[in-house]
């Protein structure tokens, strides 16, 4: 098992959720930095480095941000750091971090809910393409 790298921002996500995956697809064209890798939450990775923190992934409606200094992020707050760091004009939904977390959370809270019934999902987690194999920790 791949261990984190300390320059790299881990990106946590439902594997089987089409929306988290389009998500993560985006993320993977749009990351000119190199800065983003990846782990499904169903993942052994996940569960290792996420349950070492004490996060419970009972719960597979967060996207879930660990940034190179080990601070977590899950929610709006997760996708909004997340956007901060991509190309413009995606980094300007960056923006909304002013708005109140209970706002914003509450929107991502019913999205979250209705993501299956409004984007499907799949059987299993994504399998990355070989030359995007690296990005992924849950090997």
């Amino acid at each position: 098992m791949k261990t984190e790298p300390n320059n790299t921002y881990v990106i946590y996500f439902d594997g089987v959720c089409n929306l988290c995956n389009n998500s993560i697809q985006y993320v993977i064209r749009n990351d000119s930095k190199n800065l983003f890798q990846f782990a499904s939450l169903q993942s052994e990775y996940a569960k290792m480095a996420l349950g070492s923190k004490m996060i419970d992934l009972g719960n597979l409606e967060s996207i879930i941000l660990e940034t190179p200094d080990g601070k977590i992020y899950k929610r709006s707050s997760a996708a909004l750091r997340i956007a901060s760091k991509l190309k413009f004009p995606i980094n300007l939904f960056a923006i909304f971090i002013v708005v109140p977390k209970a706002i914003r959370d509450a929107v991502y809270n019913y999205i979250g809910k209705n993501r299956y019934k409004w984007f499907g999902k799949q059987e299993k987690c994504m399998i990355p393409t070989p030359d995007l194999k690296e990005k992924f920790l849950d090997k």
